[in-house]
């Protein structure tokens, strides 16, 4: 659990109720993401837009690991990634740039989750990308598209042709890199990443058992998402969050803080 040195008691007090619930939702998202093992030890972020016009972004604090993150620790920056309220905690601009992309290019957005899961990866390098293979993957491939590796991605002049890899779509396979989702609400995105991770596991261990796969027929994938609505009752995320803030209370409600 998060030591009190880690976190801002006073915080609470100087940001409105909704943003001290975005903190609290994100900082949940943090953990949950550390306690399903898709974190790669402090080198991926994920952010979230406060509402408003200022363009605020809330961003862990770098070298901490996921299950340190809580509510009064994340770091409040602009588009920039420049600190709007003082921390004592370091945070990564180089991490921020494919956020700040996303961001910049898609006010439907709220949070971004970038992970450099082993599955992720190693779908992410192989050349047909994901496959339908599976019902998790249909999920994914109806708004799925994908970014070549350009290194590192810490160069603003990467982000132009990352937004255009992106479009409108929520799902984002960066080659020879990882993951990406976009969802407006940390729970929606949080909803996605599961789903597509899953695929991802799915496919490596069905390619690992050596037999032909078997692909589902497009005209499924291009009605999933009314399935995805029956399935959430039109709620999307929202329709799991309370049950993963419950879990998460019961084992580690720090990220409370």
């Amino acid at each position: 659990m998060t030591t009190p040195a880690f976190t801002d008691p006073d915080l609470r007090h100087h940001v409105s109720a909704e943003e001290w619930q975005l903190r609290t939702d994100l900082a949940a998202c943090y953990r949950l993401v550390a306690m399903h093992g898709w974190s790669d030890l402090v080198f991926t972020h994920i952010t979230a837009r406060i509402p408003g016009p200022a363009h605020h972004f809330l961003i862990n604090p770098y070298g901490l690991a996921f299950d340190e993150v809580c509510a009064s620790n994340l770091v409040k920056v602009d588009a920039s990634c420049n600190k709007v309220i003082p921390s004592p905690h370091p945070v990564n601009p180089a991490g921020f740039v494919i956020h700040s992309a996303v961001h910049a290019a898609r006010e439907d957005v709220q949070c971004v989750i970038h992970t450099h899961t082993r599955a992720g990866v190693a779908v992410s390098a192989q050349r047909d990308g994901l496959l339908p293979i599976s019902q998790q993957s249909t999920f994914v491939l109806g708004s799925l598209t994908y970014h070549d590796y350009e290194g590192v991605a810490f160069r603003d002049d990467e982000k132009p042709r990352l937004q255009a890899d992106l479009g409108t779509s929520n799902f984002l396979m960066l080659r020879n890199h990882g993951l990406l989702v976009c969802g407006q609400s940390v729970a929606d995105a949080f909803l996605s990443m599961y789903i597509f991770e899953s695929a991802c596991q799915i496919q490596v261990s069905a390619q690992a058992g050596g037999s032909a796969l078997t692909l589902v027929p497009r005209p499924i994938i291009d009605g999933v998402a009314q399935a995805m609505k029956v399935q959430t009752g039109g709620m999307g995320g929202a329709f799991v969050w309370p049950s993963l803030v419950r879990k998460l209370d019961r084992t580690d409600a720090g990220y409370r803080q």
